[in-house]
């Protein structure tokens, strides 16, 4: 399991800075080798997708280069947009009606990533767990069967 380069902090407490976006809490397959049903993980902190895609945006295209599109299941999320910008970019966002446990990201041409998408409000325990199965290189279990805990 391979966490984006920047510790993530699991909540806003005394070492948070006012203004100051939190960093994703992501997880991706440590050898990319796109074998399993899932690249990785994602553990989003509330249903807003405006405040929550920009900064998976950012840290995924650090890590794997320029995000041109997301698919995601609006019915998960609050007021889904076409498109979002992000650092000056334009990302579509492209709505399917499937699992709202999982999130297509696309760079270049049609270089589909999936993600398991973990409910903002898991227990820390469940979302820990997922997030490591899902992003554990092969991982073949479906996204239902990750998010029982």
């Amino acid at each position: 399991m391979m966490p984006i380069s920047l510790p993530t902090p699991s909540s806003p407490g005394p070492g948070s800075v006012p203004g100051v976006p939190l960093l994703p809490r992501l997880v991706l397959e440590q050898t990319m080798a796109r074998d399993g049903i899932f690249d990785g993980a994602w553990w989003p902190r509330s249903g807003h997708v405006l405040a929550e895609l920009p900064d998976l945006i950012t840290a995924l295209g650090a890590h794997l280069g320029r995000i041109v599109r997301v698919g995601l299941d609006s019915a998960a999320w609050d007021d889904v947009p076409r498109s979002v910008v992000v650092n000056g970019c334009t990302v579509k966002i492209n709505w399917f009606a499937a699992s709202d446990a999982t999130i297509s990201i696309t760079r270049g041409f049609q270089d589909h990533f999936l993600l398991l998408v973990v409910p903002p409000r898991t227990s820390k325990q469940t979302a820990a767990s997922a997030m490591m199965a899902a992003s554990a290189t092969g991982n073949h279990t479906p996204a239902a069967e990750l998010l029982l805990g």
